[in-house]
């Protein structure tokens, strides 16, 4: 069985990503995740944090991963969700010249499977400021994806968001599924919502995509693994193709 190595790109501060992607791939034993970080410790919209997602950091951490010959570089992160798409599709095209390895993100392969599974009302879980929630939800309508219901905590951490409990989550999560979206992102990656989003899906009825998994999706496929192999994560690995 070919060794499949996934590269994954994380935030300084970010300590939920690492382990919930290792225990995702705990049952493929020739798939390995391999980390780079770049130093990001707040989100917001102040001119300091925007600067943190400057493309320099990210591409020297992923040249850093190139070296060990991963087969994708995925970034981990949803930066995009409030600066703007583009700079997720620019970033792996830098990324893929540098180093000659395909390249995703976890907000493109949201986007990937919103369109693959036709969903256009969503419900949004964050934990990020008022500005920043209304940045995302923005961007998502320009693509003709609606927010019909959102929760976020008004934190701008990032450290701090790893701090917030999967009860919490899921409790936010419970209340953006009461206003019947066809899908629920819990959108960033230093968020505890991949290990609950099966046990929440089954409990309301509906698609949890969690952004630690779509990146993990995501990279998965890029290396020619079936993410359906992946067992007990959620509708993403055992219903989106």
């Amino acid at each position: 069985m070919k060794r499949s190595l996934l590269g994954m790109l994380t935030p300084s501060s970010n300590t939920v990503l690492e382990p919930i992607t290792t225990a995702i791939l705990d049952e493929l034993p020739e798939v390995t995740a391999h980390f780079a970080r770049f130093r990001v410790t707040e989100i917001s919209l102040a001119d300091k944090a925007q600067g943190q997602f400057t493309n320099q950091p990210i591409l020297d951490a992923a040249a850093l991963l190139a070296d060990a010959r991963v087969d994708v570089i995925a970034w981990s992160g949803t930066s995009s969700g409030w600066l703007g798409f583009a700079t997720d599709e620019a970033l792996c095209q830098e990324i893929q010249q540098l180093t000659g390895i395909p390249a995703t993100t976890s907000v493109l392969a949201l986007n990937e499977i919103f369109r693959i599974t036709a969903v256009r009302r969503f419900g949004l879980v964050t934990p990020y400021l008022d500005e920043i929630q209304e940045r995302i939800i923005a961007n998502y309508a320009s693509l003709g994806f609606e927010c019909v219901s959102e929760r976020h905590l008004g934190d701008r951490g990032n450290f701090s968001f790893s701090e917030v409990s999967e009860s919490k989550i899921a409790e936010m999560v419970r209340e953006v599924a009461a206003a019947k979206p066809q899908a629920i992102t819990v959108f960033c990656t230093n968020l505890r919502g991949a290990p609950i989003a099966d046990a929440l899906e089954k409990e309301t009825g509906i698609a949890v995509y969690d952004t630690v998994s779509t990146a993990v999706w995501k990279s998965l496929k890029i290396a020619g693994v079936q993410p359906a192999r992946v067992k007990g994560w959620g509708r993403l690995f055992a219903e989106v193709e």
